[in-house]
């Protein structure tokens, strides 16, 4: 009798241990299975709400988000692992933040969106009607600076230097034909700035929370073509997983339909949705 109960009890712990590694093995899978996004402001609510949506389960893929408000930190985390994927940069921000950490580069997945940069003004009501010497309000950070005197030039209203580029500022215009005056800000102030300068850029997350809507508010704003591809906004992860299939499944989901209808109702159209090859940020 006394042998078989021990017998008894060695079967139950077999089993027992059997079954923990078991779950220990499912439990690995589940998290290897779960691609966590890092993002930040808009985009992070986008995939927040992605992240619950009958399309990703349709897909098979499994969401996470977690937010990193610093750009750099963010690109970081998704080179050493920490985040899967990333939802917030720009083409341009991309490439500079690869040129400037070669051992850890990263891999665009493909495009989402452009958010157009706007030239806003209370005081006049076309970019022709901005006078010699004006005073325009500009982003004190390199990304929107560069990219904010980019649309200047775009409007008219200067030249800028050959070989002009992301990390580029007003130091690198060539003409200025108005004798325009600049001060850079904190492009989050933007909208209260516009009261006290003439002429202001906003970027679209910031008007938008300042009740501003670039496509109908603004003098003159940033279109999907050839000289603003390098605004187009991107999913990137790190560069040996640029084959990750499921990864690849995420610019599929973007772009499905009835999540492109939920951003454009939440957004008001102003995220216009870029859906192109990766061979369209590519060429230059």
């Amino acid at each position: 009798m006394r042998k078989g109960k021990e017998l008894l009890i060695t079967t139950v712990l077999f089993l027992s241990l059997i079954l923990l590694v078991g779950c220990g093995k499912s439990a690995k899978a589940n998290t290897n299975n779960t691609i966590t996004i890092g993002s930040q402001g808009s985009d992070l609510n986008i995939w927040e709400h992605i992240a619950k949506s009958s399309q990703a389960k349709k897909l098979g893929l499994k969401i996470k988000t977690k937010e990193i408000t610093d750009g750099a930190q963010l690109n970081t985390a998704t080179s050493q692992g920490q985040v899967d994927v990333n939802a917030f940069q720009s083409w341009s921000y991309y490439e500079a933040y690869n040129k400037q950490n070669p051992k850890g580069k990263l891999a665009a997945l493909g495009t989402t969106y452009l958010e157009p940069l706007g030239i806003y003004s209370k005081k006049y009501k076309s970019v022709k009607d901005i006078p010699d010497g004006t005073t325009i309000a500009i982003a004190n950070n390199p990304a929107n600076t560069s990219r904010g005197l980019l649309l200047l030039q775009a409007a008219g209203l200067i030249t800028l230097k050959k070989g002009f580029n992301a990390l580029s500022n007003t130091n690198d215009i060539e003409a200025n034909p108005k004798d325009l005056k600049f001060k850079e800000i904190d492009d989050t102030t933007s909208p209260r700035v516009l009261n006290d300068v003439p002429v202001v850029l906003i970027s679209n997350t910031v008007a938008l929370e300042g009740g501003l809507h670039v496509l109908t508010d603004s003098i003159y704003h940033e279109k999907v073509d050839q000289s603003t591809k390098d605004n187009v906004n991107i999913l990137a992860t790190a560069a040996k997983n640029k084959n990750n299939a499921n990864y690849q499944k995420l610019v599929k989901l973007y772009h499905n339909k009835e999540i492109q209808a939920y951003i454009k109702k939440k957004y008001y159209g102003t995220k216009i949705e870029v859906n192109k090859p990766l061979t369209y940020l590519e060429n230059k």
